[in-house]
């Protein structure tokens, strides 16, 4: 059992581009290449999983809200066990082919479904940061 003043397990959030290599020192890697890529859609090409139309566009595809459904979930389960071998930090990484849009709005969704939990969250968005493009 953990005490109050024990400091709880911090969630690091990343999002990748498979196309760029993976990222360093994760636990846990999804891989959401699965999923339509807005990347084909000529109004999203130039846009990220940040902007709304992507958003739009992803939100609306069922196999998007079953797989966020599902690593959620295994998130909210499995990270007690990780905090209850006094472990100070979880990093997960998610990516798409270029860690532009679909692995970002896969971190901010879960990140948006983890903040009503105790757990500090850190989002990384690996290739965003340094301005790759698909």
């Amino acid at each position: 059992m953990r005490t109050d003043q024990k400091q709880r397990i911090q969630l690091c959030l990343k999002s990748f581009g498979f196309k760029h290599g993976l990222p360093r020192e994760v636990d846990f890697v999804f891989d959401v290449r699965c999923l339509p890529n807005p990347y084909w859609e000529p109004a999203l090409k130039e846009l990220s999983g940040l902007d709304a139309p992507v958003v739009q566009y992803l939100e609306q595809i069922p196999a998007t809200q079953a797989l966020l459904k599902d690593i959620s979930t295994f998130i909210e389960t499995w990270v007690p066990y990780f905090e209850a071998d006094n472990r100070e930090k979880l990093t997960i990484a998610i990516g798409c082919t270029g860690g532009q849009h679909r692995s970002v709005y896969m971190v901010e969704s879960i990140a948006k479904k983890l903040r009503g939990t105790q757990y500090p969250i850190q989002i990384h968005h690996q290739n965003l940061e340094v301005g790759v493009k698909s």
